[in-house]
């Protein structure tokens, strides 16, 4: 059964990350989860766009994605996110899963 933080639509091939980022941390990693989103913390500040870019880059590195199936959708200028992964494929669903449920 799905958690609140992400959604899959199979029509569209669109996974959906609902995500709160923490900008300015020690290290960037996931972090659990927070009033019903994916945690992550990003070791980048909030400014010039750095945090968004650091988030992309993580989400792609952790997913092994290639560039450009990973944008930010919904919030690039706040904490709270709303993340497209197109064609994410089996291994990602599954990656997914495997993250924190509520």
């Amino acid at each position: 059964m799905p958690g609140t933080w992400y959604r899959y639509d199979a029509e569209l091939d669109l996974l959906i990350l609902n995500v709160r980022v923490q900008p300015n941390a020690r290290r960037t990693e996931i972090a659990g989860l927070y009033d019903g989103c994916l945690k992550i913390r990003v070791a980048a500040p909030p400014l010039e766009d750095k945090a968004n870019t650091l988030l992309i880059d993580f989400l792609k590195k952790t997913f092994e994605l290639p560039g450009g199936r990973v944008i930010i959708r919904r919030g690039s200028h706040g904490r709270s996110k709303t993340i497209e992964i197109s064609q994410p494929g089996a291994a990602v669903l599954a990656s997914v899963k495997m993250l924190p449920q509520p």
